[in-house]
C-alpha cells in the first residue's frame, strides 16, 4: 500500500470530506466558537474552492452549511 492519496471529487453532501478539507487550509485558526460567527457567504466560497471540490453555487442551500459546520466542528474537536 503507498502513501498516495487518491481523492475523489467532493460535492455539497460530503460534509464531513469537506470538513477536513477546511481543517487542513485553516487548522487551528478557526476553533468552535469561531467556526460557528462564519458567514455562510463566506463559507460557500471557502468550500467552492476546495482542491477536488465539484459542487456548484447553485447546489448549495443553508441544510449543507449548517452541517459543514458541524462536522468541521468534530473535526476541530477530533485534532485537540
Amino acid at each position: 500500500m503507498t502513501n498516495e492519496k487518491f481523492e475523489l471529487p467532493i460535492h455539497w453532501k460530503d460534509h464531513e470530506d469537506i470538513a477536513m478539507g477546511l481543517y487542513e487550509k485553516f487548522g487551528d485558526d478557526f476553533g468552535e466558537s469561531k467556526i460557528y460567527r462564519i458567514r455562510f457567504t463566506e463559507l460557500m466560497e471557502w468550500v467552492l474552492n476546495l482542491p477536488n471540490f465539484k459542487g456548484t453555487r447553485e447546489e448549495c442551500n443553508e441544510a449543507h452549511l449548517e452541517q459543514i459546520q458541524s462536522a468541521w466542528v468534530y473535526e476541530w474537536r477530533d485534532n485537540q
